[in-house]
């Protein structure tokens, strides 16, 4: 057993135990496995998200006979470590957990054996248990951590790596033993069992190929090992990769230095490529490592390779995209050959599910690259939400490590039969490139077409209207398109909010994301008058999550005259048709290139008015310009075709919320129709007086409200109106003189 530890000693990690915070949950085991779980998981370099697993296992009285018995609490199933609460774990009962040895069948029976832990249970505990549970189970420690740091698994995934552990083990006075690769399950339990009974004074054991084991008697003990042994593995790398000099084989393609707007220019092809099953987001990675690697002389061989870990892999697919591109070709050329090597990518992928499918393997599920690596560019990665999209291309960024770590360790003597192979013959399906070994394809496939991996997609919750949707908003700062932001996060989008008030879009951001999450919703200024201002916050969106599948735009002006007689001045006149006419050409032409190059079906949303169709006096310019955007719309529709919907809505007259009616005009609104208010009255409750006053002139008596107009603009923006395009909904509220004739 391992010796009580009182102070981490660690140089690369930060021991983050705080005494007096542990004090304060003594007495509560799942509570201090909580804390020790959330500390491990703080830090990417000891665990990345999702990844990894930890147990305790301590006395409970059994609800059945009020009697102690010994219960264990491990990580539930797609749980996170460094964010999961205590209700996150599940509990089984330890003396039904080792029963199941009498139960198991053998290797090819050892799925079944997952449909005996719910039967294990303890309490009303009802946590879906994890596939590692009996790995924590059958190791005699109280506590247990399982994690995925990149040191750890560079030596697991080294093809000496059996000899660099022994030599490890002798650098640091450590004990750890080497296990080879078998996937995750009952029969890995067993032979972790076995190694630690052979090496009673063991403190930690490596995987082939996937991870690290440490353990302990206290959580603090459990957790000064982990820090420990994860810190003195970084240091054993490092002093190893700085003798190595360039990594990677050195530098071939140096960082392009205005790689952002390459990468803005490709994206949305990109994008559409990658999406030709299904809708993904895009997140970009230019920082150091991505581009390091990427721009590398090993970069092509090591992304054919894949990865090693599984829990790298089931992000990653089977291996990166890799565009084999040198900047001097040009942009044209970059994008050609993102086409060519993506159908080569599918077939190759179709090609390895065929090898290694059985006929009651899950069907085929997505073809497609989940990262690619550009030279030059950096890691552009994919997932159904921009989460998923961060995490995967982090994860790669961690197999990046893994490989480089397994450079640094390479001296020349490579094991035979490789050390990750469980038995001789397995040796051969391991490829191995610069002393780095990935996951042979027949292993890689019984975990990403694992029946038990398949239950746990098939639990996932159904998929929101707008999930992996990418919507731009402009005039979402204030009023109808505040409201069209927020009903959509609801719905699952991916949203920029833009407006030409950037506080104001930054507050509606700020709003959306106590909705949903930070990472789902951005912010830009966006001025109808400039060409170029649409032009970035289109860009920012592009950059932000890949592409657009829908452009809004709620923004208009209403201009006041301040000519003699309160007439407008000339500029007046062209302002407003700047803003409501010519800037939702501008913004359409600009999103033109990205619906084009995405070739996905995708819709713009513009918002006429009622007063288009309706004869007044004094608001000339406002009622001609949205005379003028009606027939835009339709003329929009025709130029897009099938590809993009384009639709628009008519409101009458919105007050609440709306920048168009500031204090001053709707004051001067309600003297002009004598109702009577007061000046001690709030500015909403004037604008209330005011749209009651309007909603009088309509069939229905009932005020036009931002959030009824946001629900027009979603029916058109999204799937359920389809067959919709080139119209103009009127939501005015029956007003008979804007029937249409």
């Amino acid at each position: 057993m391992s010796t009580p530890y009182t102070t981490a000693k660690t140089e690369l990690l930060k021991d983050l135990w705080n005494d007096a915070e542990a004090a304060k949950l003594s007495g509560n085991p799942l509570a201090l496995l909580r804390y020790r779980s959330n500390l491990l998981g703080a830090d990417l370099r000891i665990t990345n998200f999702g990844g990894g697993n930890t147990s305790s296992k301590y006395e409970m009285p059994d609800p059945f006979t009020g009697r102690n018995t010994r219960i264990m609490a491990v990580k539930g199933s797609g749980g996170d470590i460094g964010s999961i609460k205590e209700s996150g774990f599940a509990l089984l009962y330890m003396d039904r957990l080792t029963q199941l040895k009498d139960v198991y069948r053998g290797e090819a029976f050892e799925d079944e054996m997952v449909s005996f832990y719910p039967l294990s249970a303890f309490g009303h505990n009802k946590v879906a248990a994890s596939i590692d549970t009996a790995l924590h189970a059958f190791l005699p420690w109280d506590h247990v951590d399982h994690l995925h740091p990149d040191w750890a698994i560079a030596i697991a995934a080294s093809a000496n790596g059996e000899r660099k552990m022994r030599e490890y083990n002798k650098e640091f006075g450590a004990n750890i033993i080497w296990i080879p690769w078998q996937r995750p399950g009952f029969e890995l339990a067993l032979m972790l069992e076995k190694g630690v009974q052979e090496n009673p004074n063991a403190n930690g054991l490596i995987l082939g190929s996937h991870g690290l084991f440490t353990w302990g008697n206290t959580q603090r003990e459990c957790y000064v090992n982990s820090i420990e042994t994860i810190d003195q593995m970084g240091r054993f790398i490092n002093a190893r990769q700085s003798k190595k000099g360039a990594i990677f084989g050195g530098l071939e393609q140096a960082p392009i230095e205005d790689r952002q707007s390459v990468a803005a220019a490709i994206l949305p092809a990109l994008r559409g490529i990658c999406s030709s099953n299904r809708r993904q987001i895009a997140h970009y990675a230019d920082h150091e490592d991505a581009l390091v690697f990427a721009g590398s002389a090993w970069a092509k061989e090591l992304c054919g390779l894949g990865t090693s870990c599984p829990d790298h892999f089931l992000r990653t697919r089977i291996c990166p995209l890799f565009i084999d591109w040198k900047p001097s070709e040009g942009l044209p050329v970059l994008k050609q050959r993102i086409a060519e090597k993506a159908v080569t990518y599918r077939a190759e992928y179709a090609a390895y599910y065929n090898d290694w499918a059985l006929p009651d393997s899950p069907k085929l599920r997505d073809s497609n690259p989940s990262v690619v690596v550009i030279p030059g560019l950096g890691i552009f990665g994919f997932g159904k939400n921009k989460k998923e999209a961060r995490i995967t291309t982090e994860f790669f960024i961690n197999a990046i490590h893994v490989m480089s770590g397994a450079a640094a360790l390479e001296d020349g003597e490579v094991a035979s039969p490789l050390s990750q192979a469980r038995h001789p013959e397995q040796s051969q399906h391991f490829a191995t490139a610069h002393n780095y070994v990935a996951l042979p394809r027949p292993e890689a496939f019984k975990i990403e077409y694992w029946a038990l991996e398949e239950a746990k997609l098939q639990r996932m919750p159904p998929e929101a209207e707008f999930s992996r949707k990418i919507v731009l908003v402009v005039g979402g700062g204030s009023g109808i398109g505040r409201e069209v932001a927020l009903m959509l996060a609801q719905r699952g989008a991916h949203l920029v909010v833009a407006d030409v008030n950037a506080e104001a879009a930054k507050d509606v951001a700020a709003e959306v994301a106590k909705l949903t999450s930070s990472e789902t919703v951005s912010h830009a200024p966006a001025n109808l008058g400039s060409s170029e201002s649409l032009a970035a916050a289109i860009r920012h969106t592009v950059l932000e999550f890949g592409g657009i599948d829908s452009v809004i735009n709620t923004a208009a002006i209403f201009p006041v005259g301040t000519g003699p007689g309160g007439k407008l001045t000339d500029a007046q006149w062209n302002t407003t048709f700047l803003v409501n006419v010519t800037g939702n050409f501008l913004l359409a032409q600009e999103a033109k290139a990205i619906f084009e190059d995405q070739k996905l079906p995708s819709t713009m949303v513009l918002t006429s008015s009622a007063n288009a169709v309706v004869s007044k006096h004094g608001s000339e310019a406002y009622d001609v310009s949205k005379t003028a955007l009606n027939h835009l719309i339709r003329e929009l529709a025709v130029g897009f075709g099938s590809l993009v919907r384009v639709n628009g809505i008519a409101p009458a007259t919105v007050v609440a919320g709306s920048t168009m009616f500031p204090r001053d005009r709707v004051i001067q609104s309600l003297s002009k129709y004598k109702i009577e208010h007061s000046e001690s009255e709030t500015t909403e409750e004037l604008r209330d007086k005011l749209a009651n006053f309007y909603a009088q002139r309509t069939l229905t008596k009932r005020p036009i409200l931002p959030k009824d107009c946001a629900a027009a603009i979603v029916w058109l923006a999204g799937d359920e109106s389809a067959k919709t395009t080139g119209h103009i909904i009127p939501v005015d509220g029956g007003l008979h003189e804007a029937f249409l004739r």
